[in-house]
């Protein structure tokens, strides 16, 4: 009678939970179970892409490239021409090819290189400059050369075939703001350094400001030039050199410091926060979803079920559509996409040695379905021994009270 109450009792709680787990947990659990995150059935969240990472996947992925400087500002093309601006100082010098003419007295005799040197004057707020006989001259917004031939045709008629060299003596605008990470105590430089005239790129406006105080592992570079702004790993600008475009007067570069890291959670030897590294005690710039997954100490021989490692983050809508995936009821830029890798087929280790991780990725690493049978075994053996040990206990007492009322 006594087995088959716990027969009976065994049904009943195999029948409730049963049905209670297809809407939640009431086993212990360190994460979803890897069927709900391929269905989706049980999300309350926004939706997410699921993509299986295949050959033709990573390609995509290496298509559409890491995050860069060029995707947004654009190709190669150097910068635009240094225009004078209000506040610069220049300089202005008139020539003459004979004495006795506008500037030049006639006393002075004919001689090589008869000019003169007009003061150096600031571009006023209005954008001029003042110049004997020619009166006020634009420069604001102006090349030298443009200046120059203002001035000219001005005092043509006045003067005996003049020429003007204008040059920048104190050079206001057109700067290149440097902030952040940077020894600026090695250089003279205030954070604000001015444009060269010959072009440079941002790894030599860096360095012209005084580099960086390490090696880079975590520094990132952020440029915001006419109203946009763009984020890459320094290690990029090295190791991918078209991030390394041209500086462009007017541009802010940032230089922080900033640890990539990831999360593990679920069948994985660790679980928590780690830190992008090359080994035990250094860091690095990127890493790869093998190398995360070795980091977090590998799966649970155990618990973990190969064949349902998962990748979270978030991609730019524009390469989830290239994906495959239904952006349509998902908003914003950026789309949650879940990539999911299986490690029981040996090319999936190759290709997670392709999947650069980003900054804030979550691994996640499912259990097997032998975990949830184990724990539900577990838990009926618990549950059905509870009474079976009340029975005993009640035995043991009877058996206790006979023996002390016979002696």
């Amino acid at each position: 009678m006594r087995a088959l109450n716990r027969v009976s009792l065994f049904g009943v709680l195999s029948s409730a939970l049963l049905c209670a787990g297809c809407g939640s947990y009431l086993l212990p659990a360190s994460g979803p179970e890897s069927h709900v995150i391929r269905s989706g059935d049980s999300w309350n969240g926004p939706p997410y892409g699921l993509v299986k990472l295949t050959p033709a996947v990573i390609k995509t992925l290496e298509e559409y490239g890491p995050r860069s400087l060029t995707a947004l500002f654009g190709d190669h093309r150097p910068p635009p021409e240094i225009v004078f601006g209000i506040g610069d100082v220049l300089s202005v010098t008139v020539f003459e090819a004979a004495a006795g003419g506008l500037f030049i007295p006639a006393e002075a005799g004919v001689r090589p290189g008869n000019f003169v040197q007009l003061p150096n004057q600031p571009i006023d707020t209005k954008g001029f400059i003042s110049v004997p006989y020619a009166g006020l001259v634009k420069a604001e917004g102006r090349t030298p050369s443009q200046v120059q031939n203002e001035i000219v045709e001005k005092i043509k008629n006045r003067a005996i075939e003049p020429q003007a060299v204008v040059a920048l003596v104190t050079q206001n605008t057109s700067l290149i703001t440097v902030i952040g990470e940077v020894n600026t105590a090695l250089t003279s430089t205030t954070g604000r350094i001015p444009a060269q005239p010959a072009g440079e790129h941002l790894l030599d406006v860096i360095t012209r400001a005084g580099n960086i105080k390490d090696q880079g592992q975590d520094t990132w570079v952020t440029l915001e030039r006419r109203g946009k702004r763009a984020t890459v790993p320094f290690g990029a600008m090295i190791y991918e050199p078209g991030n390394n475009i041209w500086a462009w007067p007017g541009d802010t570069i940032y230089l922080y410091k900033e640890p990539q890291t990831f999360l593990a959670f679920g069948a994985s030897g660790q679980q928590g926060q780690f830190q992008f590294s090359a080994g035990n005690a250094s860091s690095a710039w990127r890493m790869t979803l093998a190398e995360g997954v070795a980091a977090a100490g590998g799966l649970l021989d155990l618990q973990a079920d190969p064949g349902s490692v998962f990748l979270f983050r978030r991609e730019p809508r524009e390469l989830a559509e290239k994906l495959g995936v239904d952006c349509s009821k998902m908003d914003g830029p950026t789309v949650p996409i879940v990539y999911t890798v299986s490690f029981v087929d040996p090319g999936g280790y190759f290709l997670a040695t392709k999947v650069q991780m980003h900054n804030k990725d979550v691994i996640f690493a499912a259990n097997s379905e032998s975990v949830g049978i184990t724990k539900f075994a577990n838990f009926l053996n618990t549950v059905i021994s509870v009474p079976n040990n009340v029975a005993v206990a009640g035995q043991n007492f009877q058996l206790w009270r006979i023996d002390s009322a016979t002696r």
